[in-house]
């Protein structure tokens, strides 16, 4: 634990090295009880709520959609076609 804590540049006292070690083991120690289980007969999955997403397709709405000059109509500052916004990065 020592050699880590030094990789790891941690100014941790010696006390306080103990009782990580102590903690650091325990975490280990369930780790390996997790690889002792059996999981043959469990099937894999990426959730276990049951919910399923209830947000809309990804589906272009052409009712909804505007024109590109319905779109510009009220823009402040436009330029062939596009919106001019005020440049929010500086380059160097």
């Amino acid at each position: 634990m020592k050699d880590l804590i030094k990789l790891a540049n941690l100014p941790i006292s010696d006390e306080q090295a103990k009782s990580l070690e102590s903690a650091f083991s325990e975490t280990l120690e369930v780790f390996k009880n997790l690889t002792d289980l059996d999981i043959s007969q469990t099937e894999p999955t990426n959730q276990v709520t049951g919910q399923e997403n209830v947000l809309r397709e990804d589906k272009i709405d052409e009712d909804r959609m505007l024109t590109q000059s319905q779109a510009l109509q009220s823009a402040k500052h436009t330029h062939e076609g596009f919106f001019v916004v005020p440049r929010l990065i500086d380059e160097k």
